[in-house]
């Protein structure tokens, strides 16, 4: 796969430092965090279940806690 480099200019210092703090709380270099930026910006963001459970009570979504519950209610409606 071939690499491109990017430049920013005139980056605002107060990004800079935000950037910086990032970049000692996750232990990385600047270059590989804004990689790590650009890529989160970029992808399909992944939920936890937790998330997504909240997302289903935050909608009113009702399922069955137990699949054994769904599969006998499949099997009677037959």
């Amino acid at each position: 796969m071939a690499t491109v480099n990017l430049s920013i200019k005139r980056v605002p210092d107060r990004l800079v430092a935000q950037l910086r703090r990032r970049v000692a709380a996750h232990h990385r270099s600047l270059q590989g965090e804004l990689l790590n930026v650009l890529e989160e910006a970029v992808s399909p963001k992944r939920r936890t279940i937790s998330e997504v459970r909240a997302e289903l009570l935050r909608l009113g979504v009702k399922t069955d806690d137990d699949s054994s519950g769904i599969i006998r209610k499949e099997r009677d409606g037959r």
